[in-house]
Parts: structure tokens; sequence; C-alpha cells
């Protein structure tokens, strides 16, 4: 696991070019980059249905094993995020060689609430597709303690990867953040 200092980039960098994510290192492959979009799209599909955009996948050996979509307006709970959600399954589901196993793809940097749970359930490996702190300078209300920061200061092994899919993960949040209809806030993610 890399140093948490070392992120490859700043919310201002990333935000002033989008395309040079910080996750492009050779870990990263192109189907990384196809599961990010897909979590891209389970966040729109949350919109449609009244929630705030973040969707999330596990994959097992390079399949989908489940899916998540953000429920935190639908469920009215506080912790519906995908990412927890997801992690609770992973540990409940799966054995513990599965979930050594397993990366966790997200549309969004997963808050430190989905990071602890990320941690418990002991995934191996997470990849997202934008930085909390650039979806900080959108919104002004996510609590941008990276997510490879609190497994690191947890002891934990998963490794982070990200951002792969700045430009495309803020174009979903700037439309439903940027234009007032969002009504809430992205730290009820």
């Amino acid at each position: 696991m890399t140093d948490p200092n070392e992120r490859g980039g700043t919310a201002e960098s990333d935000a002033a070019n989008p395309d040079d994510d910080a996750a492009d290192a050779a870990a990263v492959t192109d189907r990384d980059r196809e599961l990010v979009d897909r979590t891209i799209g389970l966040a729109e599909e949350a919109v449609e249905r009244g929630n705030t955009p973040f969707g999330a996948l596990l994959v097992v050996d390079g399949e989908v094993v489940a899916e998540a979509r953000n429920e935190t307006r639908s469920e009215d709970d506080i912790a519906a995020h995908p990412e927890l959600a997801l992690a609770r399954r992973a540990a409940r589901e799966l054995d513990a060689d599965e979930r050594a196993r397993c990366t966790m793809y997200a549309s969004t940097e997963p808050c430190p609430m989905c990071a602890t749970g990320i941690h418990y359930a002991g995934l191996d490996r997470v990849v997202f597709g934008v930085a909390g702190e650039t979806l900080d300078d959108l919104t002004g209300d996510v609590v941008t303690i990276p997510c490879e920061e609190v497994i690191c200061r947890a002891g934990g092994e998963t490794v982070v990867e990200g951002p792969v899919a700045t430009e495309a993960a803020m174009a979903l949040h700037e439309s439903f953040y940027g234009d007032g209809n969002g009504n809430g806030s992205a730290g009820e993610s």
C-alpha cells in the first residue's frame, strides 16, 4: 500500500486535469476502468430513484458478484451508502478467501464510514472514480479523509487505487449538485 500522503495528486490537480488521474499506474487495467464506468451508471440509476449519485460493485475473480446504488433518501437511512452495503454483504456472504480476492469498484472514493466497513470486511482492493476531495470542491460538505488513510491508520492491507474516472464521475455530480436540484449534501451519499 502506498503512503496516504502520496496520492498521486491533489483535488486541485485532479480538477485541473481530469484526464490525468492519479491511478494511471500499471496496476489499474482497462477492465478496472470499465467497471468504474459501470459504477457511474449505477450512480445515475440512484439519481433516477431519487437518491444521491453513488454506485458500487463487488468483483471476485473478475466476476461481478454484487452491485449497489445509493439509497440514503429512499430508505431514509444516512448509512445506506452502496460501499457500506457491499462491505457488509461481503462480510456476510463471502468466505475469507473470497474477500481476499475481492475488489470493490466505486463511482466516488469511499467515505471514512465506508472505508472502515471495507477494512473490517477484509476486502483486497478498492478502485474508485473520483476523489472525495474533488467532490468536496463542488459541494463543500465531504469528509475528506482519504479511504487509503482510513485503512492504513486501521492497520489494514486493502489496496486503494484512484481516481481513475474523474471527468465522468464529476460530470454526474455536477449535473446533480451543480444545478441546485440536488437538494442535499454529498455527505449524505
